[in-house]
């Protein structure tokens, strides 16, 4: 009888706020490496930059900036004077992308700027924001990435959360310098339908992030069928990065292989 190994077509990520999380975040990098996957982080001011850029981890993405919003003109001026500080630090981490998102979020996920609405002058300024953005991306040869959120469940309050969202703005502003990181953990709970959503979102897509729900635990935990949009990802000829930006719902290493499983062809 013939084994057939699988291997995946994409490159694999793994957040390494999330996992691990009884070690250093230096002994964090060097489990997720020896596990063949590349490493994610978020808010770079609370690491040691020079001590991880000499870890040995190849990084995926980071956050893209410290404090700043979207919508509003101060908040405009603060995302791109943060952003513009995270470059340097993307580069000593040879860290390809920058996230985002439409608001700045505190400690708790929960977003500094809350919204019960979004205006029409809210979505114009936001787009104007992100021109900023790209042309930041362009003179300095990075890209951002605009992740979308859940407000349901994670980040009530939330403006331009859903993948609906972060496709029109990225679409408006249409640079390379600035693509989608689609997560569909969040997508699922705003929006579900996730292999059209893929498809639509195919064009504009830097990074695709996962998690299981309910949960937010690694694939193969909820209701999501990874497997599946596996093979459409495949198919629609996406080669790029998925990332799991999930807790493990156990032991983490078992939490890593069954990610690996899921987008394994």
């Amino acid at each position: 009888m013939t084994t057939i190994l699988k291997t995946s077509p994409f490159t694999l990520a793994v957040c390494a706020e999330m996992v691990f999380r009884a070690l250093p975040v230096l002994d964090r990098l060097k489990r997720i490496t020896e596990l063949g996957f590349q490493a994610e982080i978020w808010d770079w001011t609370k690491h040691d930059i020079k001590a991880i850029a000499k870890s040995g981890a190849r990084f995926s993405s980071m956050t893209g900036y410290v404090t700043g919003t979207l919508a509003d003109e101060e908040g405009a001026d603060e995302l791109l004077r943060t952003a513009r500080l995270t470059i340097p630090v993307a580069r000593e981490l040879n860290c390809p992308r920058l996230n985002l998102h439409g608001t700045g979020l505190d400690g708790q996920g929960l977003p500094v700027v809350k919204s019960e609405i979004v205006t029409g002058a809210m979505w114009l300024k936001a787009v104007d924001t992100l021109k900023r953005i790209a042309d930041l991306g362009e003179e300095e040869g990075v890209t951002f990435v605009l992740e979308n959120l859940n407000a349901a469940v994670d980040h009530p309050k939330t403006p331009f959360a859903k993948a609906a969202d972060t496709i029109a703005l990225v679409a408006a502003v249409n640079r390379p310098s600035l693509k989608l990181n689609l997560d569909l953990y969040h997508a699922q709970i705003g929006e579900g339908n996730l292999i059209e959503l893929c498809r639509t979102a195919l064009p504009h897509i830097g990074e695709i992030q996962v998690a299981d729900v309910p949960g937010r635990n690694e694939p193969g935990t909820g209701e999501i069928n990874y497997p599946a949009i596996a093979l459409a990802l495949n198919e629609m000829g996406y080669r790029g990065t998925i990332g799991m930006e999930a807790w493990p719902s156990g032991d983490d290493e078992l939490a890593l292989s069954r990610f690996r499983d899921a987008f394994s062809l």
